[in-house]
């Protein structure tokens, strides 16, 4: 989450006099994350989140997203739903974006996350993953491998201002994971950006997950891989093995994987680096003036990366086959 776009207050009582919401008391920018335009609202009916969708996101594209959300809760998964206005829209227009009020979940974001909270985090994934199927739409993952070379190429000449080197690594990694990334894996919905802070708990407990604006068809592995970069490696930068095992085990109790896909996540743990590697290089390169938005750094996961590159199967992280 993050402000991009800021919202004029008569604007925005305009367009919350069409839902049927109440009396606006307050309403606040959310600095997190790095996508799109979100703020805390406070109205008469209570607590919502506000969405500008900004940047990456296609405006025809957002009915999937929020389809998929109520096709989740209504199989059991803790996720926001859209509200709708008194025409029936879950989707409107609010200073020159589409935007959207989505229902606002209790919990906490867990930063630092131990063994157990990575179980429980393997095991909402793959309730997830099993809760997908039947869900009528489908969306090509837009930053997927093929797309990488060419969100890279337009900014490639100042990757060396970022780390050393930069330039010649992601080109050579490039064609590694073009020449090697796995197309026959069993695939349904996923999340595709699933990192702490868009996971809630409540104690020991998972309360709901949230924005799924990178949602799409892929790999089950591959989002999994998204989640032990994110989840399985300590502030230092070292990767903690009883994270990864606690991650795939709590996975593996609700849905198996296959030899397969266990074969291929070291090259899907590669790509899942290489991916927010480029996503955050570019955004780091591109912050508009006035932004309410803190970019992350590249080089976190480039240190991923690297070391993935010294892996050689899934027993070298500590899990078993």
């Amino acid at each position: 989450m993050a402000v991009y776009t800021q919202v004029d207050d008569e604007e925005l009582i305009a367009f919350l006099e069409t839902y049927d919401l109440g009396e606006l008391l307050s309403c606040k920018g959310i600095a997190e994350g790095v996508e799109n335009s979100n703020f805390y609202l406070h109205a008469g009916a209570g607590s919502y989140i506000l969405t500008l969708y900004e940047k990456r996101v296609d405006e025809a594209e957002l009915p999937f997203f929020l389809g998929l959300m109520e096709h989740l809760f209504a199989r059991g998964v803790a996720c926001p739903q859209p509200v709708k206005n008194r025409r029936g829209q879950a989707l409107g227009r609010l200073a020159g974006r589409p935007a959207a009020i989505i229902t606002f979940l209790d919990g906490y974001a867990i930063h630092r996350p131990d063994a157990a909270h990575c179980a429980a985090l393997g095991a909402a994934l793959a309730k997830m993953h099993i809760a997908g199927a039947g869900f009528s739409q489908r969306r090509a993952n837009a930053l997927s491998v093929s797309a990488w070379r060419g969100l890279f190429a337009p900014k490639a000449a100042r990757a060396d201002e970022v780390a050393p080197e930069l330039r010649r690594t992601v080109s050579e990694e490039l064609d590694f994971l073009e020449a090697r990334w796995p197309h026959s894996l069993p695939i349904g919905v996923i999340h595709a950006d699933l990192f702490p802070d868009n996971v809630f708990f409540l104690g020991e407990k998972i309360s709901g997950l949230i924005d799924f604006y990178f949602a799409c068809t892929d790999a089950f592995a591959y989002d999994l891989a998204i989640c032990f970069n994110a989840w399985c490696f300590e502030s230092s930068g070292a990767y903690d093995p009883a994270k990864g095992r606690a991650l795939l085990e709590g996975y593996r109790s609700l849905r198996p994987l296959t030899r397969a896909e266990m074969e291929a996540f070291p090259t899907l743990a590669r790509g899942a680096a290489m991916r927010f590697l480029l996503t955050r290089f570019v955004d780091s390169l591109d912050v508009p003036a006035g932004a309410l938005v803190r970019p992350k750094d590249p080089r976190e996961y480039l240190a991923k990366l690297l070391f993935h590159q010294q892996i050689g199967s899934a027993r070298d992280y500590g899990l078993s086959p």
